[in-house]
């Protein structure tokens, strides 16, 4: 049985995702590991925008 979860949820999973990701594999492209996300988490394109963003101006501070 499939288990409905909030669109909330689900971009927190991804987040968590790309931050375990990127320290496994720090040469990997940003853009190629929030592709990965997407399609694993099923996030709309302002999702990854949103998701996207934050791990830019991470990498500033």
């Amino acid at each position: 049985m499939t288990t409905i979860m909030p669109k909330s949820e689900l971009v927190r999973r991804a987040f968590a995702y790309l931050q375990e990701e990127r320290k496994q594999q720090p040469g990997k492209s940003l853009a190629s590991l929030l592709d990965e996300a997407g399609m694993r988490f099923n996030l709309t394109p302002v999702d990854a925008a949103a998701l996207e963003r934050l791990f830019r101006s991470e990498q500033k501070d």
